[in-house]
């Protein structure tokens, strides 16, 4: 379970977290030459004292599971690389990060999206400064990513932007077929509630704190300050039974949903982030559509006007879908970071931190 990374040793990492993406993110690491693999961090006592091998469904390596984090901190990792839950579990992810930073053990994690852009008005203080208080403790760095929000909308476009000489409009979007995805959307997105259920999401402050903070951070990251950030959200109701992995969702029920999150500069919309998220390929059949399924897209109108279509998919014989890819690919952000948090001083770190990322060990 170890190499060498080009340049130096082998980082060595902890993991948190054996869910979804922890689960494929493992065994790339336990084969990852840049890096080594030392304990692995689990909250379901089921999963305790498992090899780690056979609980992401691959070959004994072992190396046995523990929900002790003190265990982990003695093994003095260079990094803990975390895969908790979402912001649904706000407590428990800041006990188990804050219990590292304190420790001198940077984290990179995949976990409280509003962390991407910590300086986020809307996110609570209760969510912030035991962080930040924990950072400066133990002289350690914590780097939150993601897909959306994460580097589809904050590493891309702001790429983009940089070849430029005049942005008049920058729009990221997500277009997904969450039919097969098996996680929770009817409360939070009213995907298979009736059209008068107003979900979680439809709230402006919790849709701008849980899927906005990209906006102002590449308002930062430009040099303006926004006027405003403002939303909508739009329902598409079936009229036939479509089909999903967790049922089939009724004619006259929600079926699709689009959103916006647009920061306003100078008097219009500037800084733009879409959803189309429908079940089933002939939902919302007007709504944006990729020229492939499930895409993320990144439109700038500006000098020159720039179009960017990116997919992710598995290739590997696995029948994996296109969300499995992009959520490998968001774990695999958070694990490649790791040697470039490593360097920056203490703190809040935000993709604005971060170099060039381009994946030592990936070519081998």
């Amino acid at each position: 379970m170890s190499g060498m990374a080009a340049g130096g040793a082998a980082k060595r990492v902890a993991v948190w977290g054996t869910g979804f993406v922890g689960r494929m993110v493992i065994p790339e690491i336990v084969r990852h030459p840049a890096f080594e693999l030392v304990g692995v961090g689990v909250s379901n006592p089921e999963k305790v004292g498992r090899d780690v091998g056979e609980l992401c469904c691959t070959e004994a390596v072992g190396l046995s599971t523990t929900d002790n984090r003190d265990v982990l901190i003695a093994l003095d990792p260079d990094a803990l690389v975390h895969f908790g839950p979402t912001a649904a579990h706000a407590d428990d992810n800041i006990r188990d990060i804050g219990a590292f930073l304190r420790a001198g053990v940077d984290v990179c994690s995949t976990a409280m999206t509003p962390w991407v852009w910590p300086s986020l008005d809307l996110t609570p203080r209760s969510w912030i400064d035991p962080i930040t208080e924990a950072c400066e403790a133990g002289g350690a760095s914590c780097f939150t990513t993601g897909i959306d929000p994460g580097f589809a909308n904050d590493l891309f476009p702001m790429t983009l932007m940089g070849l430029c000489s005049e942005v008049r409009q920058v729009r990221a979007l997500e277009i997904l077929d969450y039919r097969n995805y098996e996680g929770d959307y009817e409360d939070e997105m009213g995907i298979g509630r009736p059209p008068e259920f107003r979900a979680l999401l439809e709230h402006r402050d919790i849709l701008v704190m849980s899927w906005g903070a990209t906006v102002p951070m590449m308002a930062h990251a430009v040099g303006i300050e926004l006027d405003d950030i403002t939303t909508t959200w739009d329902k598409w109701v079936t009229d036939t039974p479509v089909p999903t992995a967790k049922g089939t969702i009724d004619p006259g029920e929600v079926a699709a949903i689009r959103f916006t999150i647009e920061g306003s500069y100078a008097g219009s919309p500037r800084i733009c982030l879409e959803h189309v998220n429908r079940v089933g390929a002939t939902s919302a059949p007007n709504w944006p559509r990729g020229s492939q399924d499930d895409v993320y897209r990144v439109v700038i109108d500006g000098m020159p006007s720039v179009t960017q279509e990116t997919t992710f998919r598995f290739t590997d014989g696995s029948g994996r879908d296109a969300a499995a890819a992009g959520c490998f690919a968001t774990g695999m952000r958070a694990l490649n970071a790791v040697p470039y948090v490593n360097d920056l001083p203490p703190g809040w770190v935000s993709a604005l931190d971060l170099p060039l990322i381009p994946g030592v060990g990936t070519i081998r």
